[in-house]
């Protein structure tokens, strides 16, 4: 008897609808997605992934046409606003098959809506090691952009978008419960509860190794700072280049972590078939905390980087300017007329050269 019962619970489940995995977890909010509260989630998801559109195409437009932006650190800073960019896309997505709609979908394309919104974070997530690994790199030279070069910057870009693709596909490969039924979790019916305790342990681990990281970094490069500045000519500005810029990368990575901690504590109370802890009430408004990440980086770039803001200024112009049918004579030099501070590259350097204290450190 509890061979056969072991039999039936083994049986693969490919051929069934999402409606056979959501009424055998006990999903009770996807009806609660309809009528006026549909409608108004529907419009409020569709104006942000709009903004993440628009924001993130014109950082991406920035880097590449300013040539103050082409280092490894803003070409990473591009990808990850990439990563934003394609979040908006899986959000997209998610809008047209969640609902009333996620009980009709098929396994597959089920794993197609939930692998995009995976890639997406982990797109993100390993972006911000990377970048975390660059500003080491650069801290431990003493200069405030790495020299490393193109081909391994590319290399990197592709590195990421393999990882992320390939976190995105494993429930995909095999690690689900549609073998397996009585493993399978509450908030992703599909997923297996070992694959999502795995998944947010991993994810968080590295939100801790990052937070550590570019804590440590941050103390170091004001320590620098603090030290160097008497010994240092220039203006007050370029002084501070270093400071600035980290506190530009610690903005992303606070922003990150505050969006994206309470979905992933969520998802691993699932995995740990916590029963009693509610997370089928709160998933939804986790789930638009995550998508505000990607509406906050871009508003971080241009307040923390004011280059960045004057370059998102000229681009709207110029638009404005050519739907008149005028030449943007004035602010096609907006850019060309700022002083380029490439020369703050070598600022910690320089400071080395006039201090004899400094060759000690």
């Amino acid at each position: 008897m509890n061979a056969r019962f072991n039999f039936r619970m083994n049986v693969c489940h490919y051929d069934k609808r999402m409606d056979f995995f959501y009424n055998r977890s006990n999903s009770q909010t996807e009806d609660d997605w309809s009528g006026t509260k549909l409608i108004i989630v529907l419009c409020f998801g569709a104006c942000c992934c709009f903004f993440i559109f628009v924001s993130n195409l014109l950082v991406i437009a920035a880097v590449v046409i300013n040539k103050r932006f082409h280092y490894p650190f803003y070409y990473l800073l591009a990808n990850l606003a990439a990563a934003d960019f394609f979040a908006g896309i899986a959000y997209v997505f998610l809008m047209f098959h969640t609902g009333p709609v996620s009980k009709t979908l098929t396994v597959n394309r089920w794993f197609l809506r939930q692998g995009l919104l995976d890639t997406s974070m982990s797109a993100s997530l390993a972006n911000l090691l990377v970048i975390a690994v660059e500003r080491h790199i650069s801290i431990v030279r003493m200069r405030i952009h790495s020299n490393l070069t193109k081909r391994r910057v590319t290399f990197l870009i592709f590195l990421i978008w393999a990882i992320a693709i390939f976190m995105g596909a494993v429930p995909t490969l095999g690690w689900n419960c549609i073998c397996n039924i009585t493993t399978c979790s509450s908030l992703a019916p599909i997923y297996s509860r070992s694959y999502l305790t795995f998944w947010t342990v991993s994810n968080l681990a590295v939100f801790v190794i990052m937070l550590v990281v570019y804590l440590r970094i941050y103390m170091y490069v004001q320590r620098k700072t603090n030290v160097l500045s008497p010994h240092t000519t220039g203006s007050i500005n370029r002084r501070r280049t270093p400071i600035k810029l980290m506190k530009t990368v610690m903005a992303v990575l606070g922003a990150f972590v505050i969006c994206w901690t309470p979905g992933m504590v969520v998802l691993l109370l699932d995995g740990l078939n916590c029963t009693k802890c509610g997370v089928q009430h709160v998933k939804r408004w986790f789930l638009l905390l995550a998508l505000m990440n990607s509406i906050m980086n871009p508003i971080i770039y241009s307040y923390k980087d004011e280059e960045m803001w004057r370059t998102f200024k000229k681009m709207i112009c110029c638009l404005l300017y050519k739907r008149r049918g005028h030449r943007p004579s004035r602010m096609s030099s907006t850019v060309h007329s700022t002083r380029s501070n490439d020369t703050t590259s070598h600022y910690l350097e320089e400071a080395n050269n006039h201090s004899p204290t400094l060759k000690n450190i």
